[in-house]
């Protein structure tokens, strides 16, 4: 049986030096013929990172780190092939001493095909260098100066090649759409730009297959659909794709919308390597979308009731109505009263109107001193608030031609609670206009209770008219707002109580 020597037996044999760094360029390991042309021990490096071993700056750090970097990135060997580079003497002796190099950095990847390791086998050039330096002011030619020349050459142009790739994929790092390049059958991760890393949840991904990256993304065809790119090498193009995304730890997914391209990589032999991923976020642009569908639907529906409410308005007020001019004075005023609330609930985009703004809003044209309002500030959904102000602009109208507001010291006070609970004694209500406290979650409690009283009126109560209008309020309150109403007519004038829900604010 023959006996193999171990690795590190036949490491430390090689007559070239070597040195072995992790990703980081930690060096973990170097041969004997490492230590002897650094003029190093094996205790003063091992655990160093290479830069603080061998600390440098300008030209010679540029070099060794752009080319231990591109390995580290691209995973490539890469090649010095001329390097200056000091190296600190012994001690005992001082100073340092400038000597040229030649490397070659050879990458060492794990399974996934992740660089773990860069191995360093660096030739010390110093004295070939410094015999093509003499030469060259004498016109003699050298053994080694025409390679070192082409050599040299050939590092330039590599460098080059190098730089043109780094600004390429930096561009590609910064570019505002999503771009990543998946390698093999198993969708590998070779790149993912910032946008795409964004997209996902910042994580690491450069060497990991799809699926062990993205497993949310199971059961919604994309795992599918890339298989099909691969395998027939034909593009697919998606617009406003639906994703579901995990893009926090533990988090629930996250819906989101995607425009993207699934572009198959074809190498010269036409075979297809690997797909090339380019798309954009479209999540913001979807959701305004289909706010905006939503707002014409429901704009629709609700010039649709408008024009209803309209004609129901006309149609009732001819009937009660019989003179032309008395007519168009009642439907003119009962459309600016909608017109009103419509302003009001343009204001906060129809998310609901406030209960004191409409009162006060319909009560402007008197004087503010003989209207007084008490109650909670109260969120009226935009259905509730149509109804309603339909309703305060009968009752306004009745108040002025007959009730409260007809005489010189007639008084209206309009009293409001949730749950039906009064919340301020009519007696020491607010005026029209003030802010008597601050606003209440109706959402709590969706019953409203109105008490609308009117003092000194000019008609005694049996004398009253009744007609459209006291219809339309009726019918408003138990139709639109599903309420209870109840019209009473006491010694100082009328009592009207409304109750109804509010319901969800539209």
């Amino acid at each position: 049986m023959v006996d193999h020597p171990d690795f590190r037996t036949v490491f430390d044999a090689m007559a070239t030096p070597y040195v072995l760094l992790d990703a980081d360029f930690v060096i973990v390991d170097m041969n004997r013929a490492y230590l002897d042309v650094t003029m190093r021990t094996r205790a003063n490096l091992l655990g160093r990172n290479i830069f603080d071993a061998f600390p440098s700056k300008g030209e010679s750090y540029d070099l060794l780190y752009g080319s231990l970097d591109r390995v580290r990135t691209t995973g490539a060997a890469d090649a010095l092939a001329l390097i200056p580079y000091a190296i600190a003497r012994p001690a005992e002796q001082g100073g340092a001493e400038l000597r040229f190099w030649s490397a070659t950095h050879t990458p060492i990847c794990d399974s996934a095909g992740t660089v773990t390791h860069i191995l360093q086998n660096t030739q010390d050039v110093t004295e070939l260098q410094r015999l093509r330096d003499a030469a060259v002011p004498a016109g003699r030619g050298v053994l080694g100066t025409d390679v070192l020349r082409r050599a040299e050459a050939v590092q330039h142009a590599n460098r080059e090649l190098a730089e043109a790739g780094n600004r390429l994929r930096n561009l590609v790092m910064q570019a505002p759409g999503f771009i990543c390049v998946l390698r093999g059958p198993s969708h590998v991760f070779e790149l993912a730009n910032n946008a795409y890393l964004q997209l996902i949840g910042h994580r690491d991904v450069v060497g990991r297959a799809l699926r062990d990256v993205l497993p949310e993304l199971a059961g919604q065809g994309y795992f599918e659909l890339l298989d099909n790119v691969l395998a027939t090498r034909e593009a697919f193009v998606g617009r406003g794709l639906k994703v579901w995304l995990q893009r926090t730890p533990q988090a629930p997914l996250e819906e989101r919308f995607v425009d993207l391209v699934y572009q198959p990589v074809i190498e010269a032999d036409g075979t297809a390597s690997g797909i090339f991923v380019e798309g954009a976020d479209v999540t913001e642009q979807m959701k305004a979308l289909n706010r905006q569908q939503l707002l014409l639907d429901e704009l629709n529906h609700r010039v649709k009731n408008t024009l209803a409410t309209v004609q129901a308005i006309a149609v009732q007020t001819l009937r009660s109505t019989p003179d032309p001019r008395s007519f168009i004075g009642s439907f003119q005023a009962r459309l600016q009263a909608l017109a009103r609330t419509h302003d009001l609930l343009t204001l906060t985009h129809w998310q609901g109107a406030d209960l004191r703004e409409l009162l006060a809003r319909e009560f402007e044209p008197f004087e503010v001193e003989r209207v007084r309002l008490g109650g909670p500030a109260v969120l009226l959904p935009a259905r509730v608030a149509l109804a309603l102000g339909l309703v305060v602009h009968e009752l306004a109208t009745n108040a002025v031609k007959y009730g409260g507001l007809s005489t010189a010291d007639g008084q209206l006070d309009v009293a409001w609670s949730l749950d039906g609970a009064i919340s301020a004694a009519v007696s020491t209500a607010a005026p029209a206009g003030s802010d008597d406290g601050g606003p209440v979650d109706a959402g709590l409690s969706r019953m409203l209770r109105i008490v609308w009283t009117e003092r000194g009126g000019a008609l005694p109560p049996g004398d009253r008219p009744r007609g459209f209008g006291s219809r339309l309020i009726e019918r408003s309150v138990a139709g639109e707002l599903n309420g209870t109403i109840d019209m009473a007519f006491g010694p100082e004038g009328l009592v009207c109580t409304m109750t109804f829900p509010l319901g969800t604010p539209a």
